[in-house]
């Protein structure tokens, strides 16, 4: 098969489409021909050698993928060969064909195209095991997502939305704030020329969000804890912002605050198999009422996957972004 193999650690051009062998299928996964896959961040920053794989895992990147089973292991019983399905990856998405867990595997979403579901599994699973199954933001409650625009923040706006949440996000321009609102964000603020801090205390009558979905790790670090209610929640999936950083911890305890990371990648496919199934049996349901849609921002052949990367980083687009092998 054809895949896009990392030749050396490094920018977008070391990204290059090889003959590769075919996945060594076990027991207890299929095979799925892949349809389309789509980038995360944590593409490039494996592109950069900073992302390790996990043990076992395809050394290809891409971490989610549309397509058609192809063949099943022999302890398979809930998928059969010709089925079209989406799948949360641990690398591999990026190649035609990729071997996957069978309870890794989602099926195609009521009213979704087989191209457009590729953009859902890595943002729903972490989506719904970040800010709901470990922050547990329910209806009522206030979200700050960090990066409004990207694949993760416009998903989590419109599960958030779909819950009864009242969302804030950033974003860096008024273009991609104002399509945060069209798809339901209730306040936009654009760092660049505001203090989400001030901003946040503004719109909350002083008291803060109850939940924080991050994506900038040290940089915003002190500001978070600033900007969270009693009893709130700092999720960190992202350190865009730095690794290491001072902070004044006395809010922690003064707001009886909570802070939580997580990488899904690195969950074991037992943790991972309960994720999906809670996504399948909460988020799909929204997805079919057509409260949750695919925002693809642009789609490119496997070939030019350099190209999709210099996309992403510069951080020009809005929502998600697809590689079609």
């Amino acid at each position: 098969m054809k895949a896009i193999v990392i030749t050396t650690p490094g920018g977008p051009e070391v990204l290059q489409l090889q003959e590769v062998e075919d996945p060594q299928l076990k027991d207890d996964e299929v095979l799925i021909h892949v349809h389309a896959t789509a980038l995360n961040r944590a593409d490039t920053v494996q592109r950069e050698g900073s992302y390790p794989v996990p043990k076992g895992a395809s050394p290809y990147p891409g971490l989610e993928c549309s397509g058609t089973i192809e063949s099943v292991g022999k302890n398979v019983s809930k998928w059969k060969i010709g089925d079209q399905v989406c799948a949360l990856l641990a690398g591999g998405g990026y190649a035609e064909k990729v071997a996957v867990p069978e309870g890794q595997v989602l099926p195609i979403p009521t009213g979704i195209s087989l191209t457009d579901a590729a953009s859902f599994p890595e943002v729903a699973c972490t989506v719904w095991s970040t800010i709901f199954m470990t922050s547990r933001l329910s209806k009522g409650e206030t979200l700050l997502i960090h990066g409004g625009s990207s694949g993760i923040g416009t998903f989590a706006i419109q599960i958030a939305k779909y819950i009864g949440a009242r969302v804030f996000v950033t974003a860096g321009s008024e273009e991609k704030l104002t399509f945060c609102k069209d798809i339901g964000a209730d306040v936009g603020i654009n760092y660049k020329t505001e203090d989400f801090v001030a901003r946040v205390k503004e719109e909350t009558g002083g008291q803060g969000v109850d939940v924080i979905l991050d994506c900038m790790g040290a940089s915003y670090f002190q500001r978070n804890l600033d900007s969270l209610n009693f009893d709130g929640r700092l999720f960190i999936i992202g350190f865009q912002g730095g690794l290491s950083t001072e902070a004044d911890l006395r809010p922690l305890v003064g707001k009886r605050l909570t802070i939580q990371s997580a990488s899904l990648r690195m969950r074991s496919p037992e943790n991972k198999a309960a994720i999906v199934a809670a996504v399948e049996k909460n988020i799909w349901p929204a997805i079919a009422e057509g409260k949750i849609k695919p925002l693809i921002y642009k789609s490119f052949p496997l070939s030019e996957a350099g190209e999709a990367h210099r996309l992403i980083e510069s951080g020009q687009h809005i929502g998600k972004i697809l590689l079609v092998p």
